[in-house]
């Protein structure tokens, strides 16, 4: 019984280091966040900039994103530049003024710049927008719950094809 105990103390212990060393292989910038288009998610009115914590789902979710598909000896620095989220406010829709109304025009896009490395040496850099002109249309959008789910699905997109590179 105390082998299996250690044994499963073991394992939890090295799951989170393994965990916690590939979050540290993708470190995430927001350059002046307080100027992006449309990254936040109080529907209070039209505002520019960024909540804290779009900033942090975001930035968890490209660790995330990281721990998936890079490999050993990698690292991605990314430095995003603007985020305009899926949907826009409509402050003149009385009753829905705090409604994220999701429209064809209204796809999510972020700007930014990345720097992937191989032990310690940049392979491969570039400015680019990733955006996802039809949100709308993808599946499981309408069961999730998760308030940038068209954002975070983009984002995977982008990190999967710019692995496959």
């Amino acid at each position: 019984m105390r082998s299996i105990l250690t044994l499963a103390t073991v394992c939890l212990l090295a799951t989170t280091s393994m965990a916690q060393a590939a979050s540290a292989n993708v470190q995430v910038n927001f350059i002046h966040p307080e100027k992006f288009r449309d990254a936040s998610l109080r529907g209070d009115g039209y505002q520019r900039g960024a909540d804290e914590q779009v900033m942090k789902q975001l930035r968890v979710y490209l660790e995330t994103l990281g721990s998936r598909y890079l490999s050993t000896g990698q690292s991605l620095r990314v430095d995003i530049r603007d985020i305009d989220l899926a949907g826009h406010y409509e402050p003149w829709q009385s009753n829905a003024s705090s409604v994220r109304f999701m429209r064809d025009i209204t796809w999510p896009s972020i700007d930014l710049h990345y720097s992937l490395l191989e032990q310690g040496q940049v392979v491969k850099q570039a400015d680019t927008r990733v955006d996802d002109k039809f949100y709308l249309q993808r599946a499981g959008r309408l069961g999730s719950s998760d308030s940038l789910w068209s954002e975070k699905a983009m984002l995977n997109d982008w990190f999967r094809d710019l692995m496959k590179q």
